[in-house]
């Protein structure tokens, strides 16, 4: 295994979200050296340049485009390759496509023996999040997806909307699937310490239920409202990556609402999706503990469900097995 240089970051896919991520963490001074990957490799070396020529207006860094052996002691390997949402479709049904290009993908990495941390951005996310963890083996600290972090975001600002308050200072979760089936959870949401309930009535809305479920479903809509409008979700998701490569390459040990598979909370097991946990230098070192309502666990393991049935036809275990042979005849 490779050396880790901390101050490196690999960005394979140059799409919109990953040219957007690529720019965002540019300007995010985090890392020195940027690698970009994509099967268009003329495609990756534009990314390449043009981000690299407003480096004169930003701290010094080096931007290239490669291939995979690059990425081998990249402290964070970000995977945003895939398929793109289109209007009208769920993310779940991007499975079959995104879980195919994640197969000539994942054996690529897996070969290289990297010791960074593997972080799964493309979409149905907690679905490609598990396969990676299958597919490469690498420990499961270090293979977790941007889960509702995104999702998360949104609620914080929607509230801050109709709280008027700052949404730096609301406290609240997404958590579930990425997608269809997540979950706000109200029951612990508050506004600098005080219940979320509470607040709403401080400002004026005796009506906050209806609200609530309102921008529950705004938030769970903000996608598929934004493909309609310009056919793409991408400065959001970039954000949100540059968040969580914050907390890894300073170890700041930050509860993030990342998709990871879960061993047990609220009964789930051998499924990735999101819920709150701590995030740091060595990936996600534990989930933290949260207090849900007899509804929200119901609700969470719902959530699980469809993301079960979804994993049921995948058949990973077997491709790990193959991957596995063929990695020893190889040698």
């Amino acid at each position: 295994m490779k050396e880790i240089n901390t101050r490196k970051v690999a960005m394979i896919g140059c799409g919109f979200v990953g040219s957007a991520s690529a720019f965002a963490l540019m300007n995010s001074g985090l890392f020195s050296e940027m690698v970009l990957i994509d099967a268009d490799k003329d495609k990756a070396e534009g990314e390449a340049l043009d981000i690299a020529h407003g480096l004169p207006f930003a701290k010094p860094m080096q931007i290239y485009a490669g291939g995979y052996d690059d990425i081998a002691d990249a402290a964070v390997i970000i995977v945003t390759a895939g398929a793109g949402q289109k209007p009208g479709e769920s993310r779940l049904d991007l499975v079959k496509k995104n879980v195919g290009i994640f197969r000539s993908i994942m054996p690529e990495i897996r070969r290289r023996d990297c010791g960074g941390i593997l972080l799964i951005v493309a979409n149905p996310v907690d679905i490609l999040t598990y396969t990676a963890a299958k597919m490469t083996g690498f420990p499961e600290n270090r293979v977790f997806g941007s889960g509702t972090v995104l999702d998360t975001a949104r609620l914080k600002y929607l509230l801050g909307e109709h709280l008027e308050v700052d949404a730096r200072s609301i406290h609240a979760f997404i958590i579930g699937e990425h997608g269809d089936s997540e979950m706000a959870v109200w029951s612990s949401a508050n506004v600098s310490g005080v219940p979320i309930s509470h607040v709403c009535e401080m400002r004026g809305y005796t009506d906050h239920m209806d609200s609530m479920r309102q921008i529950e479903a705004d938030v769970k809509n903000s996608a598929y409202t934004i493909i309609q409008k310009k056919k793409a979700t991408y400065y959001g998701i970039a954000m949100s990556v540059v968040r969580i490569c914050e907390a890894i390459v300073r170890d700041e040990k930050s509860v993030l609402p990342v998709s990871t598979i879960q061993h047990g909370a609220f009964g789930i097991r051998d499924v990735s999706l999101s819920m709150p946990a701590i995030v740091g230098a060595q990936g996600v070192e534990g989930l933290m503990p949260i207090s849900l309502s007899m509804d929200e666990q119901r609700r969470l393991q719902e959530s699980a469900d469809v993301l079960r049935d979804v994993l049921g036809g995948l058949d990973l275990e077997d491709e790990k097995t193959q991957e596995a042979e063929s990695d020893t005849k190889e040698t």
